[in-house]
């Protein structure tokens, strides 16, 4: 296994306590940054690590950092998007529940670059867990005098929060969150402008993902010139990779980015291949809203070369024979999944969680929805399998927000891909409909 940045103490006993973790290094970086480098230096620290959004987008985020406006005597601030309610990722969680204090010092480190005083983590409604300990730590960062007035005698003050969501899948989406956390309904803005320019409170503002905060704290401590030096390419660094599905060893790996993907899924050192000895059929790579890829395409690239896990081979081929590494939730599917059953299990996860605010969304999820319940339940037809790509078509680029094409992308990916299955229900309904039932046959490579 490669270095492990963000999780080499996670196991230690009590590293969820201020004592602890600060035994261990923790609050490294902020005392670096505070004593000895200027705001800007932070974030040209994080410019040449590479460090790219670890919650899905993948934007470079020193760049990001750098749009901030700054007009004179305006607050700014850091705003952490801790929703996590992509099905399949569940690693923000798992690293806020045991190391607290890492994210609170990325928080610290990212608010001091960026000129904020106040900075807030917007955390998932369904994580209160999480959030009391989150709350705790915060209180003993507090009392240790690594937040509130004058940290560390820099004359740098800053005043953290913790503020729970009401359980929105929408909310993941910056501006909706930022809404949300103004009091109001979790709706996306129209863009421009940007939260750089107006964001909480119509004041600058930059969101990032617990993972990309956390990842802040390395790259101050060892420098960007030796973060950079993981990973491939312009996918620096480690990633934490979500694994579910029909695997040996589900669960959560830190991996240096550009692991293959054969490796990835069948090492030992990771997920230990397929569960019960069956064959792989198909992989949703990057979180429910990517693109699936069947197994000849996620394991090599339609050139032949190698898939990586790394932002660019994951995506080479486009969405024709590419997906996305997106928030690394990575979901792996066995001969017996049927992928009709999958795709409409997922449209009904985004037809409810539309907000309703475009047409497009609000009424095509709805009719993905429904078309794919008939293909799944027997009473579909061809002329249905060809609506879903036109109703896809129809949404993707048409809304406010992402969420439109999160609900397009898996349903058009499922049928370019796994045509025949579909096909296959529609010719056998009797079959298709039955406990357990699962088209066998070869996926469709674009």
């Amino acid at each position: 296994m490669g270095r492990k940045l963000l999780t080499e103490h996670i196991d230690v006993e009590g590293i969820n306590t201020f004592e602890v973790y600060r035994k261990h290094g923790g609050y490294r970086s902020v005392e670096k940054a505070l004593k000895t480098m200027t705001p800007d230096e932070v974030v040209e620290e994080v410019k040449k690590s590479g460090l790219r959004g670890r919650g899905g987008a993948g934007f470079p985020t020193g760049m990001k950092w750098s749009f901030l406006a700054k007009p004179e005597g305006v607050p700014r601030y850091l705003v952490c998007n801790a929703d996590e309610s992509e099905p399949g990722t569940f690693k923000d969680r798992h690293l806020m529940s045991r190391l607290p204090h890492l994210l609170i010092e990325g928080m610290i480190t990212g608010s001091y670059a960026l000129g904020a005083r106040t900075s807030y983590i917007y955390i998932r409604g369904e994580l209160l867990y999480v959030l009391r300990i989150l709350e705790k730590a915060i209180a003993e960062a507090y009392a240790a005098g690594f937040l509130g007035e004058n940290i560390l005698g820099s004359g740098y003050s800053l005043d953290l929060h913790v503020h729970p969501g009401a359980g929105a899948y929408i909310c993941g989406e910056e501006t909706a969150l930022l809404e949300s956390l103004e009091g109001k309904r979790g709706n996306p803005r129209n863009k421009p402008p940007f939260p750089a320019v107006q964001g909480l409170y119509a004041r600058p503002t930059v969101v990032n993902n617990v993972e990309t905060i956390a990842a802040v704290v390395p790259i101050i401590n060892e420098g960007g010139d030796e973060y950079a030096k993981l990973g491939v390419g312009k996918s620096t660094g480690t990633k934490l990779i979500s694994a579910c599905g029909h695997l040996n060893k589900p669960g959560i790996y830190e991996i240096e980015l550009g692991v293959p993907v054969e490796e990835f899924i069948y090492s030992d050192e990771y997920c230990g291949g397929i569960w019960k000895g069956r064959d792989l059929k198909a992989v949703v790579a990057g979180g429910s809203s990517v693109p699936i890829l069947p197994k000849e395409l996620i394991l090599k690239t339609a050139a032949g070369e190698n898939r990586l896990m790394t932002y660019e081979s994951l995506s080479d081929g486009g969405f024709v024979t590419g997906t996305m590494l997106g928030s690394g939730g990575f979901i792996a599917m066995d001969e017996t999944t049927c992928i009709v059953k999958n795709t409409w299990n997922f449209s009904r996860f985004y037809h409810h969680e539309s907000c309703g605010q475009c047409s497009p969304c609000r009424e095509g999820t709805g009719w993905l929805e429904k078309v794919l319940h008939r293909l799944e339940h027997g009473h579909g037809s061809m002329h249905d399998i060809d609506l879903l790509v036109s109703v896809a078509k129809q949404i993707e680029g048409n809304t406010i927000c992402p969420l439109g094409e999160a609900a397009a992308w898996p349903v058009a990916a499922a049928v370019r891909h796994f045509r025949h299955e579909f096909e296959w229900h529609v010719t056998n309904p009797k079959e298709a409909t039955a406990p357990g039932a699962a088209y066998r046959g070869t996926a469709v490579l674009a």
